[in-house]
């Protein structure tokens, strides 16, 4: 007898991950001359931009997040780096600490290539995120 796994469950909705997507997209076209930054630089980056509206606008949806969601936006971006398969779900969803207090949407505000990860990550989970509650 065959084992069949079945998907994890997300506890974002694809739209909600396909809207913070964009707003990466958006805020990394207005970043694209920082580029490869180092990490240290980031938070500076982050405090000379804070009178930016697209910033603003993605800090603003971040926060409005429960941490299972952020949990899960970050998972999905480090699925969507290719460093784990989807199959490692549950390790990588228990390897995030508190979203609060590890400053999770400073990180993904901050991460390079954040909307390309996401969708990557969000694929893994086949049509419209399929596996979702």
């Amino acid at each position: 007898m065959v084992e069949t796994r079945s998907r994890p469950t997300l506890r974002i909705a694809p739209d909600k991950v396909a809207y913070v997507a964009a707003l990466a997209r958006e805020f990394d076209v207005k970043t694209a001359d920082d580029e490869l930054m180092d990490p240290d630089e980031i938070a500076h980056v982050l405090e000379d931009s804070s009178h930016d509206p697209a910033l603003e606008e993605f800090k603003s949806f971040l926060a409005t997040l429960n941490d299972e969601e952020l949990e899960d936006l970050l998972a999905l971006t480090w699925l969507g780096r290719g460093e784990w398969s989807i199959d490692d779900w549950d390790e990588i969803v228990a390897e995030i600490k508190d979203v609060r207090e590890q400053h999770t949407i400073q990180y993904l505000i901050g991460s390079p290539l954040l909307s390309d990860f996401l969708e990557e990550g969000l694929a893994q989970f086949g049509p419209a995120g399929a596996g979702r509650r």
